[in-house]
């Protein structure tokens, strides 16, 4: 159980803390309800772009990282496609600076030629060192528009094309961070050994007189049922065959989620999961396999992949995937099979409440319901799941129709 207090400033600003006495750290997050979902179709990349142009400094602080060196701090961050979260861990009796340094860039970001620039060219080498110049790196490239004709997560959040980024302009930029790097777009979590009434008295002090940002309208539209297969293959300079199965499921905030959470496990978490053992171990057909979710605020993919041994055909390598699925789709699912999951995606839940960055990341992903204290029911979420609601879900989601496949195939170099 993580307790917490919940305040919101004049300006909008969400403000939750948890008190642990247990440790003389203090983890300071603030999430920006902005990802790559909120951007234009011609200009994306932008939030990612941000996650770099934040550490470029701001009016009243040259160099972020220098600043929180000096009082023992390291700070990080990271984008996906629904928000982007920044996060900085520092001795509890260090705290204003924190403070100091995220309120200064969220007034007086240093948005200039010269840090565009610079993070303009990290982002750009970043775009070909991971996703371009990297064995199956470009995989989630082909494979979002593949899934997605509507929804803006039909691309990834570097950016749909490395030119987004290589012509975004400097009044593109500045607009981009005076909508979505407001106040009421934000949620500031601080856990550790602190006090909830010092922490509400800095943030008034250090966010109160940020001015409110201007109102945001979503611009995402849902997507449409996919009612057939899609294919497609690539044909790359990589090691070995690979598979990519990608079905829609439920939206990670769905009352089904859990559900279709602990499919994903009991196919393909682990070693001793049905793909794994089946597959990798017994068959031979599969180098690796596994399965996994994107965890998306709206309806999400269900992913396959595997990477296939030498001489294994696409289409045996398939049938053995798809026979799995028909199992679990047919039969009942074994209890004990089902209780171990859920045992180690409570297991996991647990770990990640021991970390006080955790636990502070979580509340404010959790919040973005409307209700932090949601992070509190996941154990039992998960342990109300029922064979026939897994076996159900199965059913729904792992349907050809509702699936899209990439086949990357190897080519000499």
């Amino acid at each position: 159980m993580i307790e917490f207090t919940q305040s919101r400033l004049k300006n909008g600003l969400t403000v939750i803390v948890h008190e642990d006495a247990s440790t003389e750290i203090a983890a300071f997050n603030i999430l920006y309800h902005v990802g790559s979902k909120d951007e234009q179709e011609e200009k994306t990349g932008f939030a990612h772009l941000f996650e770099h142009l934040m550490f470029a400094g701001s009016a009243n602080v040259a160099d972020f990282d220098a600043a929180l060196q000096k009082v023992g701090g390291e700070s990080n961050a990271f984008t996906s496609p629904d928000i982007t979260n920044y996060y900085i861990t520092l001795p509890a009796a260090n705290l204003e600076s924190a403070f100091w340094l995220e309120s200064d860039r969220m007034l007086s970001l240093n948005i200039n030629p010269v840090s565009l620039e610079v993070q303009r060219k990290v982002v750009v080498e970043e775009f070909k060192q991971r996703y371009l110049n990297q064995p199956y790196g470009d995989a989630w490239l082909k494979l979002r528009p593949l899934a997605y004709k509507k929804h803006h997560y039909k691309w990834a959040t570097i950016g749909k094309d490395i030119s987004h980024i290589e012509n975004a302009t400097l009044q593109d930029v500045k607009e981009f961070f005076e909508l979505y790097y407001a106040p009421q777009n934000a949620i500031l979590t601080v856990a550790g050994n602190v006090r909830a009434e010092e922490v509400l008295a800095l943030a008034e002090k250090w966010f109160g007189s940020i001015p409110r940002g201007k109102e945001i309208k979503r611009i995402n539209e849902p997507e449409p049922v996919q009612t057939e297969e899609r294919r497609l293959t690539v044909k790359a300079p990589v090691p070995l065959k690979a598979i990519y199965k990608s079905y829609h499921m439920p939206a990670r905030f769905s009352p089904d989620y859990y559900a279709a959470d602990l499919l994903n496990d009991i196919l393909g978490r682990g070693t001793s999961s049905r793909l794994y053992s089946r597959l990798v171990k017994e068959k031979r057909l599969f180098n690796s396999i596994s399965a996994y979710n994107t965890g998306s605020i709206d309806p999400g993919q269900f992913v396959i992949s595997g990477k296939l041994n030498d001489d294994v055909a696409f289409e045996e390598a398939e049938e053995a995937i798809d026979e799995i699925i028909q199992e679990i789709q047919n039969q009942e699912i074994d209890a004990l099979e089902l209780m171990k999951v859920k045992n180690q995606a409570e297991a996991t839940l647990v770990f990640s409440e021991v970390d006080v960055l955790n636990k502070a990341m979580n509340l404010s992903f959790f919040a973005l319901t409307g209700d932090p204290g949601k992070v509190n029911e996941e154990a039992s979420h998960i342990q109300a799941v029922e064979a026939e609601k897994v076996q159900k879900l199965a059913k729904t989601i792992l349907n050809p129709a509702n699936c899209s496949t990439l086949y990357y195939e190897p080519i000499p170099v």
